[in-house]
């Protein structure tokens, strides 16, 4: 194993480190491991906090900032984040209208967090929750009761972000936030394993002649492992496997996500590959993403997430944004 750390019980601990010195606009509690944004609580305005484990960068942390989340609480490697975590980042981030918690659909993160919207509720915090399970290629998996919570969860945080900047109430930006969900569709594709630095080896056997299609985010199993093949016929999977579970149709926002060792240049052929099917089959991509945003440490590999846009939501993903990993319009 190679790799760019000081040592597996530190990384989380010293990428916190890095995050706050990078980023002067962010208050990193490195202890207790939340990242809020510096200026505190806007009074009126709904915080929005989320987290899971460490490993998926820049989800969530990156994320963190105007237009998106107030609070982030990342975990150990592939861990969700403890209760105590999340209590703390929804009373801080409270400013009188409520908190949303933005949940990806694992069985770790569903629990703490429901264990902390209960307790921050005690300590007089109106807290929503909602949940993200956008992923279509397996139900029921390793770490789930149903599908996985994948790249839609950067979707959920932006357009819901925005909405909460105007001042709207907490019981519009969870509609808003689950209708992004409702709308919304990823599949993604293994070219390699990662490898998670406290095991020190790849976390499955993938040969240079396979791909694992539908592959999880902590490498969990996907649909089928099958014999590489070009960009064209991998994209085509993915694209397959959303329109038979969401036919799609008008205007389409459509990332294509990096699993943190895929080269750009080879996500753009992807997102070539993928907005051409779409279009094929009637759609129009109106907005887009290319690049790194739910990785999965070292895997090689991409996703595809689609969401099928209201004028409402294209608005809102159109609005200004500034985090460390998300910035326009400002």
């Amino acid at each position: 194993m190679k790799k760019l750390i000081n040592s597996a019980e530190s990384v989380v601990t010293d990428a916190l480190r890095g995050l706050a010195a990078a980023h002067p606009r962010l208050r990193v509690d490195v202890e207790n491991r939340i990242v809020f944004r510096a200026a505190g609580p806007r009074p009126g305005k709904v915080g929005l906090v989320s987290g899971g484990g460490s490993g998926h960068e820049p989800l969530h942390a990156g994320f963190v900032g105007y237009g998106m989340l107030d609070a982030a609480c990342p975990g150990e490697i592939f861990t969700s984040p403890v209760p105590d975590q999340v209590v703390e980042a929804s009373t801080a981030v409270d400013g009188g209208a409520g908190v949303l918690h933005v949940v990806k659909n694992y069985t770790g993160d569903v629990l703490n967090f429901r264990m902390a919207a209960e307790l921050a509720a005690e300590e007089g915090v109106q807290v929503e929750s909602v949940l993200v399970d956008d992923d279509v290629a397996v139900r029921d998996s390793l770490h789930t009761a149903g599908r996985r919570g994948t790249g839609a969860t950067l979707f959920v945080e932006k357009i819901a972000g925005a909405l909460a900047e105007t001042g709207a109430p907490l019981a519009e930006v969870a509609r808003v936030a689950r209708e992004v969900g409702e709308r919304s569709r990823s599949f993604g594709v293994a070219l390699s394993a990662c490898t998670v630095p406290a095991a020190g080896r790849p976390s499955f056997d993938l040969s240079e002649a396979e791909a694992e299609l539908g592959v999880g985010i902590h490498g969990e199993p996907g649909r089928a492992r099958a014999a590489m093949r070009g960009a064209r016929e991998l994209v085509a999977v993915a694209v397959d496997a959303i329109c038979e579970d969401m036919p799609v149709s008008g205007d389409l926002l459509v990332m294509v996500n990096g699993m943190g060792a895929t080269p750009l240049i080879e996500l753009y052929v992807a997102f070539a590959e993928a907005a051409g099917q779409l279009e094929a089959r009637g759609a129009r991509v109106a907005r887009s993403l290319v690049g790194n945003y739910v990785t999965s440490l070292d895997m090689q590999g991409f996703s595809v997430t689609v969401c099928r846009l209201s004028d409402e939501l294209a608005r809102l993903w159109d609005a200004p944004v500034e985090t460390p990993a998300l910035r326009w319009g400002r």
